[in-house]
């Protein structure tokens, strides 16, 4: 299981007082509201795990901009263009009953109804109705599963799989 999750993306600065505009990669904007701090990962070594406390959270369009203490110019910002924020597992969103970050669900085993493993999902697509699921068949097909009841019979990230049931059809293609 992941211990980080991403919730952003830096894609520019915003402003000259060290301002960023941030692309949220989590299902709620409004979580950066709740956030007091966020590790980078810019993905050099010298920076990422960089952890920034946030001052101050605004609104604008879909992006939250972002004000981190200590970080007062578009100069001191900049090298950030393009770092991924993450939180720490333990600042994560609340789930309810039978929701599961995707980060803990890529990878995951996927079996039958009868338990025979099929595959492996390698992605997860964020649908306005429904995610789908995205599984590397074992044969080299890709099966785009939709995440609903009717396909999705058990999900056990602890014990590392997924059983599924798939509908009439969905293979045609694959």
């Amino acid at each position: 299981m992941e211990d980080f999750f991403k919730v952003g993306i830096i894609t520019s600065t915003h402003g000259l007082r060290g301002e960023v505009k941030v692309y949220p990669t989590t299902d709620d904007v409004k979580r950066f509201k709740r956030l007091k701090k966020v590790t980078l990962d810019t993905g050099r070594a010298q920076t990422s795990g960089t952890e920034l406390e946030i001052e101050s959270v605004k609104f604008f369009k879909q992006f939250a901009i972002l004000k981190f203490k200590g970080i007062d110019s578009i100069e001191d910002v900049e090298k950030y263009r393009k770092a991924f924020l993450m939180v720490p597992r333990s600042d994560a969103v609340r789930l309810r009953k039978d929701e599961y970050f995707i980060a803990d669900l890529i990878g995951l085993a996927v079996r039958d109804e009868d338990g025979t493993e099929i595959g492996t999902l390698k992605d997860v697509m964020e649908t306005g109705a429904n995610d789908v699921y995205v599984i590397a068949l074992a044969d080299g097909r890709e099966l785009l599963l939709p995440a609903i009841r009717q396909c999705v019979l058990e999900v056990d990230v602890e014990a590392g799989f997924i059983r599924i049931h798939i509908l009439d059809g969905l293979l045609d293609g694959a």
